[in-house]
């Protein structure tokens, strides 16, 4: 009776102790990876194509533009090649450049020219001085030319100082000898010579010296 019940009682305990390390066993759970959502799978086109910025597909050795800023692209087995055209030269005066493709492009030009520290619209003619006549040219330049004096019909011009060419405020004149006479009537510069300015064509001829004629003089 005695050894059944010790037999009972050794049991109940292994039991016990079963169940203890049991309940201190953490629970393994299984866990598996989810499969991607057929909505967020993207295909990798690598070696296969080559994608633009806007998703579109173009096969090997298909040219395509990748975005509106790119330049033309050959779709090869390595990804796109692409290469830059030779893009227009800009116009000299432009001042507003677009870089938003491929090649830039002008987008306003400047029409005016600025010289001296003034502006000056294209095409636009202004005298810089007296002698001096410029012109905006249609490429930003302004050329400038120097008028030429015309010659004078005196031997005694004078410069004004609001004028470049050299004006005869004495009128039409020349030498007789070392006299200025003026031009267009005789001048007896002594007893026996009479002298006078050469007249041609509605125009005094430039001659510096006085056509002069010796008289006979008469014996005082």
């Amino acid at each position: 009776m005695a050894i059944g019940a010790l037999s009972s009682s050794l049991l109940v305990t292994c039991c016990l102790m079963v169940a203890l390390c049991k309940s201190s066993l953490p629970e393994v759970v299984a866990s598996t990876t989810p499969e991607p959502s057929e909505e967020y799978a993207y295909p990798d086109y690598r070696g296969k194509g080559c994608v633009d910025e806007s998703g579109f597909v173009y096969a090997i050795g298909e040219k395509f533009t990748p975005g509106p800023s790119a330049c033309p692209c050959l779709c090869t087995e390595e990804g796109p090649l692409c290469i830059q055209p030779e893009c227009p030269r800009l116009h000299p005066r432009c001042i507003h450049v677009d870089t938003s493709q491929c090649c830039p492009q002008c987008k306003e030009r400047k029409n005016y020219c600025e010289f001296r520290g003034k502006t000056y619209q294209t095409l636009e003619e202004f005298m810089v001085s007296p002698c001096e006549k410029c012109r905006c040219e249609a490429n930003g330049e302004v050329l400038c030319t120097v008028s030429a004096c015309p010659q004078t019909d005196c031997v005694d011009p004078v410069y004004e100082p609001d004028q470049f060419c050299p004006i005869c405020k004495n009128g039409p004149n020349c030498f007789a000898e070392t006299t200025v006479i003026p031009a267009g009537r005789e001048v007896k510069t002594d007893e026996c010579t009479i002298c006078h300015c050469t007249y041609e064509e509605v125009t005094w001829r430039i001659e510096r010296q006085a056509m002069c004629t010796r008289h006979e003089c008469k014996q005082i």
